[in-house]
């Protein structure tokens, strides 16, 4: 579907302007653009939203006004964040990809980021640019041109090319394209039989080649550039718009890291990651999390003030907001600790209610104004006579803990629940019968995570895999934690619940997968052959044991993993696989 201004013909940009009215086309959008209809791709990114509800939250709880121009700008506190790959949550380099790239690249300015954001792209990495330009980048190659005239073209990338700019420069100054066909290029690049679409420029293209002195497999290896961007690269003004983004919630994520988790869940689904982890990972870095409060929480994930006296830390604002337009070289040994730059320390997460599960955004936007226009609940029978819940919705808040308040446990509340939604705003209060539950024992750590995660899909204080860790201490299983100081090339053993099974196509055959425990994620490589023969246990269990080497690149850890076994855990968690 395609939206345009202006009927066939009209070329007046004054006139087009001027005209209000706007016509919905269901064409191919290939079919408007050969008619020659002015097409706009417009992308909806769920980060602007969260960003917003940052910045929102921010000023709503601290008085700190933030926009996208305003953020400080170069912070070496950012880019010591993304150098050592926290992070979780980010625009676009979150990934394990991304994260796998980041302490290898070390970006410190943000033209770093600019690149970072274009390289993980099918084009460069079948195009076999990426592991060139971090050797550059790091000074273990030095920098070349394969020909004097493509240095302007691809001198700030250190010789190569990774935007679809410059491989339409290529074209010009070497392939003897025109500027038709460096724009019939463009056009090919990601689209739909994109290489039939480039082979109809080879000709031309090998014959300028040719005419610069550019011949056999120089000639080759730029052809092959050229063509791998059918699979898709960015353009240069597309992945600075995406640093920005990178760089401000990095930013926000450093220093408003509570602020930063409760906008993430706002904006769900986005993102790379689940809820949990989200959650899982601000609580690494300080964040207290708390459930589901039915005098305390909102209609969404809000800030909440922690208690006087509560530990909170919280940075030198003056000291923060100063820009440092050089931030010199990362010292991966240098101590790096987040809470030093938090500002937000101050207050904690509440989670809403509209996350438990059967409530919704509807009946938690009522159970709110109810109790905002008249007061507190003060029983469980009162919230279901004023607000009329089912009784499912009301065991789905006695499981979230949302009755804490009230003085009930869990059970208590469960066992209550049935009893109290037979009250209705047409009866008098109490004529449902007013016995008090009886005493119930509470749930263990374990159940009360297990409840957690079917009433909001997140563990707010507690991680599934921290109530086995005893056993897997004592079997010599590794946290993510202990992992990272593993020695390299040792054979060890790992466990964790899957968050994540990939296996991209330019990875021939190789899967990823990604553990997580309360210390820590792990990226896993599966070879086809291992997989293979464990491929049943790998596929469909939810938490893993899994033995391999350990392999260190540049700051990155990686386990290849050679035997895998399921782990047994009373939670059911779910993984977000082959997307």
């Amino acid at each position: 579907m395609v939206l345009t201004d202006r009927p066939v013909g009209e070329v007046c940009p004054i006139e087009h302007a001027r005209k209000e009215e706007r016509t919905v086309l269901q064409w191919d959008k290939d079919d408007c653009a050969s008619m020659g209809l002015v097409k706009f791709d417009l992308l909806g990114l769920g980060m602007l939203a969260a960003l917003q509800y940052c910045f929102d939250l921010v000023a709503g709880h601290t008085g700190e006004y933030l926009t996208l121009d305003t953020v400080p700008k170069e912070e070496p506190g950012v880019y010591d964040m993304l150098c050592r790959a926290d992070s979780i949550g980010v625009f676009q380099v979150e990934s394990r990809a991304q994260m796998g790239t980041l302490p290898r690249l070390r970006p410190r300015s943000f033209y770093h980021l600019v690149i970072e954001i274009a390289l993980i792209r099918p084009g460069p990495i079948q195009g076999g640019a990426v592991h060139p330009y971090i050797r550059r980048k790091l000074g273990q190659e030095p920098v070349t041109y394969p020909h004097p005239l493509l240095e302007p073209v691809l001198e700030r990338t250190l010789g190569v090319p990774l935007f679809q700019e410059q491989l339409m420069q290529i074209a010009q100054a070497v392939g003897g394209c025109s500027g038709d066909d460096a724009d019939l290029l463009r056009r090919a690049m990601g689209s739909k039989r994109g290489k039939e679409k480039i082979g109809r420029l080879k000709e031309t293209l090998f014959a300028g080649m040719a005419s610069h002195g550019i011949t056999g497999d120089l000639a080759d290896d730029i052809y092959a550039k050229i063509e791998a961007f059918a699979n898709f690269g960015f353009a240069e003004s597309h992945s600075i718009s995406f640093a920005l983004l990178v760089y401000v919630s990095s930013w926000v994520k450093l220093h408003h890291p509570a602020a930063f988790l409760a906008a993430l869940l706002r904006a769900q689904p986005m993102g790379f990651y689940s809820p949990q982890t989200l959650v899982a990972d601000a609580r690494r870095h300080g964040v207290q999390v708390h459930t589901p409060d039915i005098h305390r929480s909102g209609v969404h994930a809000d800030l909440e003030a922690l208690d006087a006296g509560a530990t909170h830390p919280t940075g030198d604002p003056a000291c923060l907001s100063a820009v440092h337009p050089h931030p010199g070289e990362f010292d991966p040994e240098a101590p790096f600790d987040t809470d030093d730059h938090r500002r937000d320390g101050a207050f904690a997460v509440r989670l809403g209610l509209a996350g438990v599960r059967s409530i919704g955004v509807d009946l938690a936007t009522r159970i709110v104004a109810e109790r905002d226009a008249a007061g507190p609940f003060a029983s469980m029978a009162d919230l279901a006579r004023r607000v009329g819940l089912t009784t499912p919705q009301l065991e789905a808040l006695a499981t979230a803990g949302a009755f804490d308040p009230l003085g009930l446990s869990r059970r208590q509340a469960l066992w209550e629940a049935g009893r109290a939604a037979r009250e209705r705003p047409d009866r008098l209060p109490g004529t449902a019968g007013d016995e008090a539950p009886p005493v119930l024992p509470g749930m263990s750590g374990a159940e009360q995570t297990m409840a957690d995660l079917w009433a909001t899909s997140i563990s707010p204080d507690s991680h599934p895999v921290q109530h086995v860790r005893a056993h897997l201490d004592a079997a010599g299983v590794l946290s993510a934690a202990a992992l990272s100081s593993a020695v390299s090339e040792t054979r060890v053993h790992v466990g964790g619940v899957v968050t994540h099974r990939q296996r991209p196509a330019t990875a021939g055959g190789t899967t990823f997968l990604n553990l997580e425990d309360e210390t820590g994620l792990v990226n896993v490589i599966v070879s086809a052959g291992v997989w293979a023969r464990y491929r049943r246990v790998a596929r469909e269990s939810g938490a893993l044991v899994i033995r391999g080497r350990v392999e260190r690149n540049a700051g990155v850890v990686n386990l290849v993993a050679d035997r895998i076994e399921k782990l047994a855990i009373t939670v059911q968690t779910v993984s977000r696989d082959f997307r």
